[in-house]
Parts: structure tokens; C-alpha cells; sequence
């Protein structure tokens, strides 16, 4: 059998931007290409998603990410996922 994905692959020695619309992961990418770095691209494609997508995004919504430490050397998880307390600021 052979490989088999219905998401396309996606290599780089640069970078990679991923999102669940293709404009956002553009501007992602752009803002790495003009010397951003990982968070910069990350708030960019966000930002994107809110318009493009506003029926499954927007600025009060859950945060999950995949994070590598090139100074730890470790692949951590953020999961900021569900409700905020009420005296959060």
C-alpha cells in the first residue's frame, strides 16, 4: 500500500505555516520571510483566521500550540483551552 494522506505534505528548511485557511497560513509565512519569528507568524495567522474565518475563530477563543525550544532542545504543548475564570485580566 502506499502512503496514503488527504493533507498535503509539507517540507521545509525555513519554515512552515499551517492554519485551516490558506490565506492565513500565507501571511504566516510572509512575516517569517521578512524576519518574524514563530510567534509573530503565529498572532499574524490569527489575526487572519478572525477575518476569513470568524465562524470558528476570534479573540476570545481556546490557544493550543506545539512549541520546539531550540535553547532546551524540547517539543512542549500549550493548551489553553476552555473557560477563563472570571477575574482573569
Amino acid at each position: 500500500m502506499t502512503d496514503f494522506t488527504t493533507r498535503p505534505e509539507i517540507l521545509g528548511t525555513f519554515g512552515v505555516v499551517t492554519s485551516t485557511h490558506w490565506i492565513a497560513s500565507a501571511v504566516g509565512m510572509s512575516i517569517l520571510e521578512k524576519g518574524g519569528n514563530a510567534f509573530d507568524a503565529a498572532v499574524a495567522t490569527g489575526f487572519v483566521l478572525q477575518i476569513v474565518e470568524p465562524h470558528l475563530c476570534g479573540p476570545g477563543g481556546d490557544m493550543p500550540a506545539i512549541i520546539y525550544s531550540k535553547k532546551t532542545d524540547k517539543v512542549e504543548v500549550i493548551c489553553a483551552q476552555g473557560p477563563a475564570p472570571a477575574g482573569a485580566t
